[in-house]
């Protein structure tokens, strides 16, 4: 959805848009190095090792731009998911104090899709206006948008801002279950909240979101009892034909008119051929635009399951939360506004969309306990996330969205861009 850009908004800071220009494309190759860097390091999601390495180069990176540092293990509070690895990865946490007013905070993650060893067989390289790398697009240029960023204020010698928070997560990819907690309780401390998801696609344009889906896993399990499929099957209790009554009677549960999706995508049951399958499982896809539907479906299914084709079947439910929604909000649209404005002035089409699109974010966490704007799609232009061989980020699009993120904490941090309604 496009918003009408205002154009009161006042020159950011002593410089001038020119000279913001220039300062970002001098930044340019610096950030592309940092790319390099933060690429040829592996850092899957289950990789603990991996991302231990990456954690360090982050925060010595955010140390030597002045920031209070912390690294933060997973605490008790860990939301466990099918898939959670056993050893989770850290966060790197810093604090930059200025002299002003407005908090900002700006979130990342250093994890990835990839399992270890791909980075051989792909390695980083740019080729023409695309700087290709596993990764590189979800989500390390938004750890480099971020660094670099700071480079920026530090270079002016910007510092009208109450503080700027920045929280650089390594499960993001797996749906955050050690730090959405404290990306919650961050996101509450603030007057705004800027993630740095990749900015559109890489065609254009630079595009913020104000609303995503939340994703949910729905998992039954089926226990049956298993015999002979051949010589007694009667005294065989069919988890197979359980599960498939309960799969068809669960079948209508979406309602794309409100955004709510429930599709049934995996399922296996038995053994053998010739054995009455004694175990069958089945997950679903969820999908939501409101929070409040999350309960209603667990609420369904778990009354759903109690309708039986086999009496002496046993069917349980798992409903994993995997990310809330982002729900845009008038603050958020006032800020996406402004963003647009300072846009505009430096001539570059950015779209806002407050309609979400079936993806999800971990600024959705950010936004649960705040009033205060929360925006998407500050990093860079790109393509191919979660792909083996094509993800890439636009190099030309680099500057552009760092002049303009750059621009964009720093109104916000001055209190010239933040929406009335988000002031204490």
């Amino acid at each position: 959805m496009a918003m009408a850009a205002a154009t009161s908004l006042a020159p950011v800071g002593a410089q001038t848009l020119p000279e913001w220009q220039a300062l970002a494309a001098r930044e340019q190759p610096a950030l592309l190095k940092t790319l390099q860097q933060l690429v040829e390091i592996e850092s899957g999601s289950a990789d603990r090792e991996g991302l231990d390495r990456i954690a360090a180069v982050v925060a010595q990176r955010l140390r030597e731009l002045g920031g209070q540092v912390e690294l933060l293990e997973p605490g008790a509070e860990v939301y466990r998911m099918f898939d959670t690895p056993e050893k989770i990865g850290p966060m790197v946490k810093a604090r930059f104090q200025g002299r002003g007013g407005r908090r900002v905070m700006l979130i990342a993650h250093m994890d990835t899709v990839y399992p270890r060893g791909m980075l051989a067989q792909q390695p980083f390289r740019i080729e023409g206006t695309r700087a290709y790398g596993l990764g590189i697009a979800d989500d390390k240029q938004g750890v480099a948008m971020i660094l670099h960023l700071l480079a920026l204020l530090k270079a002016v010698d910007f510092r009208d801002y109450g503080e700027i928070t920045v929280l650089i997560n390594g499960d993001e990819e797996i749906s955050s279950p050690a730090s959405r907690h404290t990306i919650t309780a961050l996101g509450a401390e603030h007057d705004a909240v800027l993630s740095f998801e990749g900015g559109g696609g890489p065609a254009g344009p630079d595009t913020l979101r104000l609303a995503t889906s939340g994703i949910a896993a729905a998992n039954l399990t089926v226990k049956g009892r298993a015999s002979h499929a051949g010589a007694a099957p009667e005294k065989g209790v069919n988890a197979l034909y359980e599960l498939s009554h309960q799969v068809l009677q669960a079948r209508d549960l979406s309602d794309p008119k409100v955004g709510k999706q429930l599709h049934w995508t995996v399922s296996k049951s038995g053994t053998v051929r010739n054995v009455i399958p004694a175990l069958a499982e089945a997950s679903a896809d969820v999908r939501v635009d409101r929070v409040s539907d999350f309960e209603g479906i667990e609420a369904e299914l778990r009354k759903r399951i109690q309708n039986k084709l086999l009496p002496e079947s046993e069917v349980s439910l798992n409903f994993e939360r995997r990310r809330p929604p982002l729900q845009a909000s008038d603050a958020a649209r006032a800020l996406a506004t402004q963003a647009q404005a300072l846009a505009a002035q430096q001539k570059l089409d950015l779209q806002v969309r407050d309609v979400p699109t079936g993806g999800g974010t971990d600024a959705a966490f950010a936004a649960l306990a705040t009033q205060a704007p929360v925006i998407e799609g500050l990093g860079v232009r790109g393509y191919g996330a979660h792909s083996n061989n094509a993800e890439y980020v636009q190099v030309d699009a680099i500057a552009p969205k760092l002049v303009l993120a750059t621009r964009l904490v720093m109104a916000i941090g001055s209190g010239q861009a933040l929406p009335a309604a988000a002031k204490p």
